[in-house]
Order: structure tokens, then sequence, then C-alpha cells
């Protein structure tokens, strides 16, 4: 059971994912988290960096699509800012909103790629529905309290993972 917890993959930020990498291993979709994987937790502007990242995957073939546990009137003026459809209310990391960004992107669960900051939503949510999943590092340090709580135990989680991946080598 531990290893649903487990990314299949660990970045610093969506910056140092390889698109190319995904892409020649057949991923065509993309769902990112929005606060504090795509975008600070509590900002309203995307930053002109992300654009560029999102120019690149979708000169590469990806579909991209949001896929937040965050209310609707927030995270619906940022997708519409990127130009990029939207699962809102998510209620991660239950299977239905992963599904949801699969068919709002037209992709497949083997052919799409979670990319999120949080483990116990993001990575267990991704990991449980079939994808691939990718971990990045939290943009900010700003938290809902709950997830404050949650770092801790995926502290845990993070140690077991480098440990399990040292071990493999």
């Amino acid at each position: 059971m531990l290893t649903k917890l487990y990314p299949s993959e660990y970045c610093r930020s969506i910056f140092d994912i390889d698109l190319k990498a995904l892409k020649k291993a057949g991923f065509r979709g993309l769902a990112v988290d929005l606060d504090n994987t795509i975008i600070a937790r509590g900002s309203h502007t995307p930053p002109e960096e992300l654009k560029k990242w999102l120019i690149e995957a979708k000169s590469l073939g990806f579909k991209v699509c949001i896929l937040s546990n965050n209310w609707l009137t927030r995270v619906s003026r940022i997708a519409a800012q990127l130009d990029l459809p939207l699962v809102a209310r998510a209620a991660k990391p239950r299977r239905r909103a992963f599904v949801q960004a699969v068919e709002e992107m037209g992709t497949t669960i083997t052919t799409t790629v979670v990319v999120g900051d949080q483990i116990f939503t993001d990575v267990l949510g991704g990991n449980l529905a079939g994808t691939y999943t990718i971990l990045v590092v939290p943009i900010s340090d700003r938290e809902a309290p709950h997830t404050r709580v949650l770092r801790r135990l995926e502290r845990v989680v993070m140690r077991n993972y480098h440990r399990s991946k040292r071990a493999r080598k």
C-alpha cells in the first residue's frame, strides 16, 4: 500500500520535467494541480515562465488540464488566463476527478501524467487512477492548515521513497 504514495517521478518543479522524454514514452496528457504546483497558493496571476512552459508542452502535442480541489470561482479565472480546461472541486484523491481530466483532454489513463505537489491528493489519486505521477516541490510555503499537517506525513513517505530508490540501484 505504501507504494501507492510513491510518485513515478520526483522533480524540483514543473520546469524540470522532461517533456520530450514523456512524449517519447507515449504520454499525451498532463493533468496539473494548481496551487503550489503551477502557481503559488493564493496567487491570481500566472507567471510568464509558466506560460512559456505551457506553450512548449502544447507544441510537443500535449493536452493540459488543471485538476484542482479548489472552488470554481478563483481557479476558473486562472484557467481562463491560461486557456486551459479545468476540473475544479475535484475531491482528490477520488478517482472520478482524474477520469474527468482524462476525458476533458481526450487522452487515456495510461497516456496521462498527473503532476502535483501533494502526496495524499495528487500522487495517491493519480496512482489509484492508474496514471503516471510526478511529484514536484511546492512553489511556496503558504499552505492551508490541513496541508501543513499532511506535509509532516509526506516527509516520512519521501524518506521511504528515497530509501527504496537507493535500494533498487
